[in-house]
Parts: structure tokens; sequence; C-alpha cells
């Protein structure tokens, strides 16, 4: 199957590079020249300007956006529909507000072109591992996409599904990462206690790698903190700082909308937030993680 991949951030790339290495032939656009050149060195058909999609690619043709939710998405959206042609299939597979996805699917409705959203958990190690994708818009044009998500997933018949029509996918994947706050932040203040326990003079990284071994709290989140301990244990240089890309809040919102009580995703949301007031070892916990799964930025201090 031949596609088009819009946007060639770390997580672009890498789907792009992992779709190739499954035999997909793809045809890759970046605003970066720097981008395109990478994906062309992994076997990719570059492009410097969107109108060649519809020359270099036949209808239906599939494109797939990974850009940075927001404005951005908005944008390239719409001047990809204006390349199009009738049938052809959009695939926005980052982190949009799953309102935009519902709104993005009715226009593009109008315009005969099918939209689907695809809510993509995997980060910076899915090239290696795969990519978890939580799936809306037509049954029948996801089913013809299979090929696309089973060579994305971490294999061809788990870590993906179809969960609904327009803007599930990236419900659920909101979701997901309001649960994924949750979880990080139980982390963070553990270590944390344990950590102002001076008398005992735990090992973080000792404690860690024991939990990732039949603890009932071993994860995957929990094997990057291992791995940022493994490489300083005391997170020194790091700012006390994390950030917040718009999901936790998101799902705070829906929470409230639909009277669901949601004390632990809002208070992992408001730690975030107070993390840009205060300084502590639980916040750099934090920031650690988030910069191990998906390559975020951390600051760093002056230790």
């Amino acid at each position: 199957m031949k596609l088009a991949m819009v946007g060639l951030g770390k997580m672009g790339l890498n789907m792009a590079t992992r779709l190739l290495k499954g035999g997909h032939r793809i045809v890759a656009y970046d605003v970066s020249e720097e981008a395109i050149r990478a994906v062309e060195k992994e076997g990719a058909e570059g492009i410097r300007n969107l109108k060649d999609l519809k020359a270099v690619i036949a209808s239906p043709r599939i494109v797939w956006v990974m850009v940075p939710s927001g404005d951005i998405t908005e944008e390239t959206i719409l001047e990809i529909a204006d390349v199009l042609t009738e049938g052809d299939i959009i695939i926005d597979g980052g982190n949009s507000n799953y309102r935009d996805s519902m709104r993005r699917a009715a226009m593009l409705k109008k315009r005969v072109l099918h939209f689907v959203d695809v809510g993509t958990s995997g980060g910076i190690r899915g090239l290696r591992e795969g990519y978890s994708m939580m799936i809306g818009g037509d049954q029948e044009i996801v089913e013809y996409l299979r090929p696309v998500f089973e060579t994305l997933a971490p294999a061809p018949d788990r870590g993906w599904g179809h969960v609904g029509p327009s803007g599930a996918g990236h419900f659920v994947k909101m979701v997901h990462n309001g649960i994924e706050y949750g979880l990080m932040q139980a982390y963070a203040e553990g270590f944390d206690i344990m950590k102002a326990k001076d008398e005992f003079s735990l090992d973080m990284f000792r404690i860690a790698e024991i939990w990732r071994y039949g603890s009932v709290v071993r994860s995957w989140l929990l094997d990057l903190t291992a791995e940022a301990f493994s490489e300083d244990s005391e997170l020194s240089g790091i700012e006390a700082w994390v950030d917040d890309s718009g999901e936790g809040r998101w799902t705070v919102i829906e929470a409230l909308d639909k009277d669901v009580p949601a004390p632990v995703i809002t208070l992992a949301l408001e730690m975030r937030l107070a993390s840009r007031h205060r300084d502590s070892f639980a916040t750099k916990v934090l920031s650690a993680m988030r910069n191990k799964f998906g390559g975020h930025a951390i600051r760093m201090g002056h230790e």
C-alpha cells in the first residue's frame, strides 16, 4: 500500500520508517528539508510541495498527518483537502481535541473525503515496539486501512482497534493520557517519599529495578523511570518543571461536563501546574518520564 506521511517530527519519521520496513511505499512531506532528506535515506519518496500529492499517489489517496495539535493541524488538513479528490482519505494521528476531529470529519464529508482520527501512543519507542492506536471513523474505511494499522501496531492482532465514529479515537486517547497523568504522579510521589527518608539512604535505581519484575506496580513507565535513574539517580541538572500538552486538561473538562468524578487525574494535572512554582524531586521524576517515553523536552538546571 502506498500512502503519504505529512509531518516528520520524531514520531512521524519513526512511523514512516516502520511502514517502509513493513513493505509499504511512503511519500513524505515536511516543512523541514532536513526531515525530508532523513526519511528519503530510509527509502521514502520525498516531496517539497503538498500539491505534488495528487500526482505521486493514485486515488484513493491516503494521507497520514502527524503535526502538533492546534492551528497547524487545521491549516495542514485544509491545505491537503484542497489537493485531494473525492474518495481520498485523511488520517490525523496527532493529539487533536476530539471535538475538532468531529468537526473536521463533517467538513471533509461535504467534500466527499474520508477522515479517520487515530489516537496514537508509543512515543519515540514505537519504531521498535509498535504503536497503540485508538481509531475513530467509518468502519469500512478503517477496514480498508487495516494493512497500515497492522504494520504500525505491536502485532497485527493487538494494540489497535476501531473504537467508534469520528472523534472517538481522539476521545479515547485523551482519556488514555489523563490516566497516564495519574500513573506518573503516583510513581513520582512514591519516589519522592523514599528520597526524603534520609536515614535509609535508599537507592532509587535499585528500587525501580526490583519493582520492574514480579511487582503489581510494574509497567513501561516504571521501566523508563528506572532507565532515567540508571543515568543519574539524583536527576541532577533536570529542572523541576513539568509541561502538559493539553490532553489532561481536556479529560478533566470532559469529566466535569459529564458529572464524572476524576479526583486523581484532576490532582495530577494540578500538580503539573504547581511544578511551575515549586521545586521537588517528584517533579524531576515526572519530567524524566515524559522525556523517556515521548522525547518531550526537559528544562536543565544549573546543578
